[in-house]
């Protein structure tokens, strides 16, 4: 039986990476006011940040609706029999909720699974690239679960910001919060930890945050996949892609601007590195 793999915007998926492997995107949505867009669609990351600096409000982001999983679901069933639905952390957001709500909805019955990641942004992404490959070549349904799981466990990052305030006010910092109150002139570094943001130290440059980047990158003995995010700061993520390059060949690893959803709980001046591979030692 045919199966098909959708997942939500978080998941930062680079759009060609989707179109080859037929993964279906369910956005977000990014609110500024009462103005309201799906995340990549009726926003771009450009138009996001223009409008982050000329708008008084700071936006905030709502999950995509049942109905909007539903609809999806509906639409794929024309053309498989099972669909695996892959989400960022149900810890983080009620993307996972509204998926399992969407097959409720359905006027067809597909068979649904839907998977917790556990994880967000470009580890998402990962996990939902693996579970694609898996039905290209061939997979269940349960085979391409596994594959999705099994990616998740051995993805990671680091990211480094700007500021913590977009953060703060949107409810996601998690363990992190203990840095709120002490980082005059500190440059945080953050993760996920059980699906959650959480604390990975501090550094007092940003050019010492940069380091730890790639220094996280180099502490992996085997490469899968890498990619470097960026939040409205290019200049330093090619820079950063540059030194990776000496760890992972240069065109195969991703480079993006994170979708919206993202950057309206981050705000401009997120670095992040993704890896999805085995530590030294491990």
């Amino acid at each position: 039986m045919a199966v098909r793999v959708l997942t939500d915007s978080v998941a930062d998926l680079p759009a060609e990476t989707a179109r080859r492997l037929g993964i279906e995107v369910v956005p977000l949505m990014v609110r500024f006011g009462a103005e309201e867009y799906r995340d990549g669609v009726d926003l771009s990351t450009e138009d996001f940040y223009r409008l982050l600096a000329a708008r008084p409000e700071f936006p905030t982001t709502a999950t995509p609706s049942p109905a909007a999983f539903a609809q999806a679901y509906d639409r794929l069933a024309e053309q498989a029999d099972e669909l695996l639905v892959v989400t960022l952390s149900s810890r983080l957001s009620g993307t996972y909720q509204a998926a399992l709500q969407g097959r409720e909805l359905m006027r067809r019955r597909p068979r649904v699974e839907v998977l917790d990641s556990g994880t967000a942004a470009i580890l998402e992404g990962f996990a939902v690239l693996r579970a694609a490959e898996a039905v290209r070549d061939g997979a269940s349904l349960e085979e391409a679960r596994e594959a999705a799981r099994r990616a998740a466990a051995r993805a990671d990052m680091l990211c480094t910001f700007d500021t913590l305030e977009y953060l703060r006010r949107g409810g996601r910092i998690g363990a992190a919060a203990a840095f709120l109150g002490s980082l005059l002139k500190v440059n945080p570094l953050l993760t996920l930890r059980e699906g959650v943001v959480a604390p990975a130290g501090r550094t007092r440059s940003r050019a010492a945050a940069a380091d730890r980047l790639y220094e996280f990158a180099a502490g992996f003995q085997r490469i899968e996949e890498l990619a470097v995010e960026h939040t409205a700061c290019p200049e330093e993520a090619e820079a950063l892609l540059e030194r990776l390059s000496r760890l992972h060949p240069r065109e195969r690893i991703v480079l993006s601007k994170m979708t919206p959803v993202i950057g309206a709980h981050t705000g401009p001046g997120l670095l992040l590195v993704g890896v999805l591979g085995d530590r030294r030692g491990s």
